[in-house]
């Protein structure tokens, strides 16, 4: 039986388990890469395991989601992080070198190789033929250190491509054409692989725009081939010895197959508050628009910003729309500046931020109250821009230019005549913002400097056999890690700071559950269905843990948050039925009795002890992740194993 694309680079890295499904397997680790906002704790852990020298091929520390500057905080962690890296032989790309994905694709991601990174986004290197995946920053931190990255083999998908896009369709509408059909949960538990004749058709950007939206439904990952086009590319950023032919074999076999024409797609939209609330933007074509934002690590390639500039040559925006567009790295930044490009997208009145995350992690420039921002993004969670009640619309960088030279949304179809953009052959190449590894002896000598905001994380507990609380909190489905631990630019900068961070856990859904929690000391959560969706934050984790929380219960996890839960030594736990999700409320006192017992059969016993009512649970553990819950987390674990 023939191997896919994801099943061949599997079993080159396999260090322990069976390529077979459902089953745990352990992988070797080629690559990591950590941003600010996860980095800080990430290097704090690693530190703490005491290993004085990275040990991957390439790990990669970047400064790009906490660049608003407004007080010490964020200053203080890019020292630190910079500090970690000269001492502990990473690669340091400094503030304003660009969004980590888009740096790395240009500059470091090698078709054939592991990587993970403590950003959910990860995967856009499976534009380029990499297995990227995202993951928390303890499971980042013991990768650098050697240690291999444990998951559920995943089931395999293949979507395949016909056909040719038209004029002013995008990649970003393919990716919103498969949202709209399998939703933000279709993908879990798969490595969705894009493959036919499609596929070749598309730009290495236009592929990482894909498998960087795939994160959204859910997958481990997704990935394309490695083709001519991929060497095409690695040949334009003077790297062409990186690439190797990639691909699948004729006989290989997939657990679901979806066929998309692409021919036959036109302009999509998803609308508030989920990526999967897709239509098309003929649609809507009445609706006001207030605000439009460009960039993202999803779009803000030099392709994607060659078409933006073309539309708005010339032209000037809509005086009620105000226009933000982010390049995603210095380098896309000097070639636009360097061909003219640039001069066209400030002329037509945009508003140029520099290279980074920025409003897609509600790092500034948040839309008015109530108002409706068209964003070329991946997210458009409920209050993530900054702006509660902020009506945030995801688009294609065509779809947000037409649409902020209307004021309202717009088909770019309706622009005319298609627009032509030459790429170059070459890409400027600068690496000057990028610091390399010192060499081990100039290392040690490296002093970490550590600012007043970066406090010690939250100590796990070995799991009780018995365990009985309060349930804190009880939420619907599609919680995700926004709602747990929001983001924004008075947040983020406490990244660091595990007790400050805590006052606004869940302040989403309920802004009195901080304190409750505090009172309650130690408690229990109930969710819905795909329960932590979204950012690979482990925050997510790190801070209900403080609180007190042990236990989460829901209709089923997203998988990256359930695996930062183990990490952190709190247990998640799905109903067997999930009806009974009905029959709980917030307030009751629940219990568990003989969890170590359960954690072996599978099988838990909770007991409603106000309601007088009992209900089975599922916890379905490998080995492994019994004995991470047992010592009271990861941390712990690697502790006691050495």
């Amino acid at each position: 039986m023939g191997l896919t694309i994801a099943e061949k680079i599997i079993k080159a890295h396999l260090k322990s388990g069976e390529m077979k499904k459902g089953e745990e397997i352990a992988l070797k680790i080629d690559q990591t890469l950590t941003q600010d906002a996860t980095g800080t704790m990430a290097y704090l852990e690693f530190e703490t395991m005491g290993i004085p020298r990275v040990r991957t091929e390439l790990s990669v520390a970047y400064i790009d989601h906490n660049t608003l500057q407004s007080g010490f905080m964020n200053a203080d962690d890019h020292r630190f992080i910079r500090s970690m890296a000269a001492r502990y032989g990473l690669y340091f790309s400094r503030p304003g070198n660009g969004i980590c994905h888009q740096v790395h694709l240009e500059r470091f991601a090698r078709p054939g190789k592991t990587l993970i990174g403590s950003d959910s986004h990860t995967p856009t290197g499976g534009g380029i033929g990499m297995l990227a995946m995202g993951a928390g920053g303890l499971d980042v931190a013991v990768a650098m250190g050697g240690g291999a990255y444990h998951i559920i083999m995943p089931q395999m998908y293949k979507v395949k491509l016909t056909g040719r896009l038209r004029p002013f369709v995008t990649a970003k509408d393919v990716s919103l054409e498969l949202l709209r059909r399998i939703s933000v949960k279709g993908g879990v538990g798969a490595i969705i692989e894009w493959g036919g004749e499609g596929v070749k058709t598309l730009s290495v950007p236009e592929r990482a725009t894909i498998t960087n939206m795939g994160t959204e439904t859910g997958a481990t990952t997704s990935i394309f081939p490695s083709d001519e086009v991929t060497r095409e590319f690695l040949k334009a950023e003077g790297r062409e010895e990186d690439w190797i032919e990639l691909k699948s074999d004729d006989d290989a076999t997939y657990d679901k197959v979806i066929e998309i024409d692409l021919s036959k797609l036109e302009p999509m939209i998803a609308c508030p508050h989920s990526p999967d609330n897709v239509k098309k933007v003929s649609e809507l074509k009445d609706v006001k628009v207030d605000q439009v934002c460009i960039g993202s690590c999803t779009n803000s390639s030099l392709y994607d910003m060659l078409k933006v500039a073309e539309i708005l040559k010339g032209k000037v925006i809509n005086p009620d729309v105000s226009l933000s567009v982010s390049p995603g790295s210095k380098q896309v930044l000097t070639m636009l500046a360097d061909c003219g490009a640039l001069s066209d997208i400030l002329g037509a009145g945009a508003r140029v931020l520099e290279c980074a995350c920025g409003p897609c992690i509600g790092m500034g420039f948040s839309p008015n109250s109530g108002g409706v921002s068209l964003r070329t993004f991946n997210r458009n969670f409920e209050g993530r821009s900054g702006t509660a009640d902020g009506q945030v619309y995801l688009v294609s960088p065509e779809t947000a230019a037409a649409s902020a030279l209307t004021g309202y949304i717009t088909s770019p179809m309706t622009l005319g005549d298609k627009i032509k953009v030459q790429m170059p052959e070459t890409f400027k190449i600068d690496d000057s913002a990028i610091e390399p590894p010192l060499p081990p002896e100039k290392a040690m000598e490296v002093e970490i400097k550590r600012g007043p905001n970066i406090k010690p994380f939250p100590d796990g507990e070995p799991l009780p056999d018995e365990f009985k609380a309060e349930l804190v909190l009880k939420v619907g489905d599609n919680i995700t890690t926004d709602h747990i631990m929001p983001a924004g630019s008075k947040i983020l900068p406490y990244r660091s700071n595990i007790p400050h961070l805590s006052q606004y856990c869940f302040g989403v859904c309920d802004e009195t559950f901080p304190e409750r929690a505090k009172v309650a000391g130690r408690s229990i959560i109930l969710g819905g269905s795909n329960y932590g969706q979204g950012s690979s934050r482990e925050h997510a984790a790190l801070v209900p843990l403080y609180l007190g929380v042990r236990v989460v219960i829901a209709k089923s996890f997203a998988r990256i948050h359930a695996a930062n839960l183990i990490n952190a030594g709190i247990l998640p736990l799905t109903l067997a039925e999930p009806e009974d999700y009905e029959s709980i409320e917030q307030g009751d006192t629940l219990k568990l009795t003989g969890i170590y017992e359960s954690l072996d059969s599978g099988t838990f016993r909770l007991s409603d002890i106000t309601k007088g009512k009992t209900f089975e649970l599922k916890g379905e553990f490998t080995e492994r992740q019994k004995a991470l819950l047992r010592a009271g987390g990861l941390l712990k674990y690697v502790a006691s194993e050495e």
